[in-house]
């Protein structure tokens, strides 16, 4: 698309280009730029998540169990990735399964209207990522929402709600299919599914780390070395142990957020209509009710926040720690910024 834009540029006249034509190459790379920023933040997060773990981890080691010195390895450390990465194996080939079953999730039913036209929605959303087709669901909720899941493209399933079928046209749904097939493309299942891994392993490390301070005290298995540390280290450590699931935390629902922004840009990419996903999103906002079988295990695969907590739509430390969406304000705005269509 780039390389179209010089290629017009050196061909052609400025007077030839019409008005519609700039307007469609400058929100491409709009789209394009929003897609970069969002891939480096998401890398800077990852990268801020193995500082955390590696400066836990040693510390842990080192100054708690003493396994560092003994041993010339982070034991606790390998085994805390070990177990994490178990729970995380055990999510990512069997996850999709769990999150279909516990959301009640139907296949489609090609005789009814809806199912029919969202089939084809899908079809066509794939074509234009370049991606295999999908299994398709539907919830059977009033709520207005999609999902994506599955660990990798050819083992994706995309839902939606009877209330997102009854309450889009055929461009608003084409918009939501292509926010969740960007997921799919982008490969948030499996970043979020190495993000849980991290978590959990900085989780475990720092509940390991407090159960050996409360029954053996800071002194527990410390090496001689660490006996003549300062005070004020060893303060530092523990608070460190006791905030890391914390920043974790933070850092996790970051990414989650960063990765919504990104799949935003993908179906503005798929669909060159950004104006419909804004009006998509402001239609799933004014939505009243949750989703009844969605819960917080599964609030992040959905487009919006299912269960309507208000942190949702709000922003700082609070937010970010328990928030799993940008608010959909925010969201639109960058959308309508994009198509050049200037927010109420």
């Amino acid at each position: 698309m780039k390389a179209g834009a010089w290629k017009l540029r050196f061909y052609l006249p400025m007077q030839s280009i019409s008005p519609a034509l700039w307007a469609g190459l400058l929100t491409m790379t709009d789209i394009y730029s929003q897609q970069k920023r969002n891939r480096r933040l998401t890398i800077i997060l990852i990268a801020a998540f193995f500082i955390i773990l590696a400066i836990l981890g040693l510390a842990i080691d080192s100054y708690t169990f003493g396994t560092l010195e003994s041993t010339g390895l982070p034991v606790a450390t390998i085994i805390a990735l070990s177990l994490a990465s178990v729970n995380g194996f055990v999510a990512y080939f069997y996850g999709d399964s769990v999150v279909l079953f516990s959301l009640r999730a139907q296949p489609i039913q090609f005789e009814n209207p809806l199912h029919k036209k969202l089939h084809n929605v899908v079809t066509e959303m794939a074509l234009a990522s370049g991606l295999p087709m999908p299994k398709i669901y539907v919830i059977p909720d009033p709520a207005p929402n999609a999902f994506a899941t599955g660990r990798d493209p050819r083992h994706a399933v995309v839902g939606v709600t009877e209330g997102l079928l009854e309450n889009m046209n055929r461009e608003e749904l084409q918009a939501v299919i292509a926010h969740e097939m960007g997921h799919i493309k982008n490969q948030d299942i499996l970043l979020m599914t190495v993000v849980t891994v991290l978590v959990g392993t900085i989780v475990l490390l720092s509940d390991w780390a407090v159960r050996a301070w409360k029954y053996g005290g800071i002194r527990t298995r410390r090496s001689s070395r660490s006996k003549g540390m300062h005070p004020l280290i060893l303060l530092i450590i523990v608070l460190f142990a006791l905030l890391a699931p914390l920043l974790s935390r933070i850092i996790a629902m970051a990414v989650s957020r960063q990765r919504e922004y990104l799949a935003d840009a993908s179906s503005a990419e798929f669909t060159r209509n950004p104006a419909a996903l804004a009006n998509a999103l402001e239609k799933i906002g004014k939505a009243s009710s949750p989703i009844s079988t969605a819960h917080k295990g599964t609030a992040h695969l959905f487009i919006s926040d299912p269960l309507h907590r208000g942190l949702d739509n709000k922003e700082g430390l609070v937010a970010d720690v328990l928030s799993t969406h940008p608010p959909i304000e925010k969201r639109v705005e960058r959308l309508r910024r994009m198509a050049y269509i200037s927010s109420r």
